[in-house]
């Protein structure tokens, strides 16, 4: 078994590359497909969040993956190269580990990417993707987060994206209240911005959704309405912020769209957070006058304000992470046994089966079951003991000492 992650994230490749290697929740069942029937790749996971794309492996043929990544994403191996990072065993779980905990997450100790990895591992064992080795890797992240919430502060007052969605809004108006908001998508990323922004209380909350069922239910909770995305070319000129995150696989808010809207408002200002990837509003709307537009990365540095207080915290985190790492590796070294203990005790059962029928003959011809038993008794125990005799006998000198150790505490012979 190998553990192989191959990914990107805010470290390192802007949103444009990200957004280039990105897959939607309708496009993993298919990849799972596809890349677990890659020569060499015997299990596979996919983590695909606005920060990041990762790959999740059980493979020794980490330049298969890469091929494979690039040609699904329409890509030059070369291109996206150089952008991405290769882990591999003890390295790649302590990745994983970290991811799970918040300590690789642009809001240090968040924990929304902990729900998206049980996603990306339920995705993988719906698809039939999940194996020992992948299994093994994601309830011991899973466990590992829980260790670290639980042992240190890393998300105590925990500066979200959302959060600073609301800072920056702030900057521009001099009041949320007096402000109209709209959200586009009606996900957890927006739920999560809609509960932030509706605090500071503004003076309309709407909601725009592709089925207008589920943005009912997302503005029902916060005294707003829903419309259509079909809607927006006619109501977006209403809102003096929009805050997106789709799955939309293309721009839902182009270059057009916001140019008669800023008309319609006689070029009074729009506030615009895009947190989707790929990104939801095009990039040449940022170029327009009257527009303030900001990507995830574009929050990075608000979200690294107010960190600091936690940074204590990340020694403590990562030295749990490192003992967890070793767990794993004593893990991964013990399934290399299964294999060789299978045998072993298959090779027990059958001497015992054969004894045992021996046994059962002799006492249904009417010998003494005494005598029967002692005999089965010392059967057994030549038959067991025969290979490792056999060993000693025929040990070369040069290992005797080895052999002689292994041996004595394998039986627990002890001085």
């Amino acid at each position: 078994m190998n553990l192989l992650v191959l990914g990107v994230n805010y470290h390192t490749a802007p949103v444009a590359v990200r957004e280039r290697l990105a897959f939607t929740p309708a496009e993993v069942p298919t990849a799972l497909a596809m890349l677990s029937a890659e020569h060499g790749v015997s299990e596979a996971a996919i983590v695909s969040t606005c920060n990041r794309t990762e790959l999740y492996c059980n493979t020794r043929e980490p330049q298969q993956v890469l091929a494979w990544l690039a040609s699904t994403r329409g890509h030059r191996v070369e291109d996206i190269e150089p952008h991405l990072y290769v882990l591999n065993g003890g390295d790649a779980a302590s990745h994983a580990f970290r991811v799970a905990s918040g300590l690789d997450s642009m809001v240090l100790g968040e924990t929304q990417i902990l729900g998206q990895l049980k996603d990306a591992e339920r995705f993988a064992r719906d698809a039939g993707t999940m194996g020992v080795l992948l299994n093994g890797v994601f309830q011991r992240a899973f466990s590992v987060a829980k260790e670290v919430r639980t042992q240190t502060r890393i998300g105590a007052a925990s500066v979200s994206m959302a959060a600073a969605s609301v800072r920056l809004a702030e900057r521009l108006f001099p009041s949320v209240a007096s402000c109209k908001v709209l959200f586009i998508g009606a996900g957890e990323m927006i739920d999560l911005c809609a509960t932030h922004f509706h605090a500071r209380g503004p003076k309309q909350i709407t909601v725009a959704n592709r089925t207008i069922e589920r943005g009912e239910i997302l503005a029902k909770k916060f005294g707003g309405e829903a419309i259509l995305l079909s809607d927006l070319p006619s109501r977006l000129a209403e809102f003096d912020i929009v805050v997106t995150s789709t799955a939309a696989p293309l721009p839902i808010v182009g270059k057009g769209m916001v140019e008669r809207a800023l008309k319609e408002r006689k070029h009074r200002p729009i506030f615009m957070v895009d947190l989707a990837v790929p990104r939801d509003v095009e990039e040449e709307v940022g170029d327009l006058s009257d527009i303030y537009l900001y990507t995830v990365d574009d929050l990075a540095e608000v979200v690294r304000q107010g960190q600091e207080s936690r940074a204590s915290e990340v020694e403590s985190a990562e030295a749990i992470i490192s003992e967890r790492v070793g767990d794993f590796h004593r893990w991964v070294a013990s399934r290399a046994l299964v294999p060789t203990i299978r045998d072993l005790k298959d090779y027990a059962d059958r001497i015992a089966r054969h004894e045992l029928e021996k046994a059962q003959k002799k006492l249904a011809a009417g010998e003494n079951a005494e005598a029967v038993l002692a005999e089965f008794s010392r059967q057994m125990a030549n038959k067991f003991m025969h290979a490792p005799l056999a060993a000693l006998n025929n040990v070369l000198p040069e290992e005797q000492e080895n052999t002689l150790t292994t041996v004595r505490r394998l039986y627990r012979l002890h001085e």
